[in-house]
């Protein structure tokens, strides 16, 4: 059992940086892949970001590659996302997920999600 809790969002300016932690608890948190996804009002959740169980592979959706840095540390059981040059397109809740049969490449499909977060609400105005 993987216990994730998000935190770090809050309502930015556009042009403004924002980092999310997720805090993982367990002592399995470097055998699972670590992804976050957003969701916006009427939208689906999508897939933001992710990487593999070292960290060093990472892979990104298409709007924010450039903009977004996912990393990890294994040593305190987090994950971030970085979030630079943010739009207003950005505002969405915020979730982490953790998955245990990801493949650590190649993004991480919403369906391989083993734990989610409760969700932290980044906002960006105009």
């Amino acid at each position: 059992q993987v216990q994730l809790v998000e935190s770090g969002g809050e309502l930015v300016q556009a042009g403004g940086s924002l980092r999310l932690s997720c805090a993982a608890s367990g002592r399995t948190f470097g055998r699972h892949v670590m992804g976050w996804f957003r969701q916006a009002p009427g939208k689906e959740r999508e897939f933001v970001a992710s990487c593999n169980r070292s960290g060093y592979i990472t892979d990104y959706a298409d709007s924010v590659k450039g903009r977004f840095t996912i990393s990890r540390d294994n040593a305190k059981n987090t994950v971030y996302l970085q979030m630079n040059s943010l739009k207003p397109e950005d505002t969405a809740v915020y979730y982490c997920g953790a998955s245990s049969r990801g493949s650590g490449s190649g993004g991480l499909p919403k369906s391989l999600v083993d734990y989610w977060g409760q969700g932290t609400q980044v906002t960006v105005s105009s």
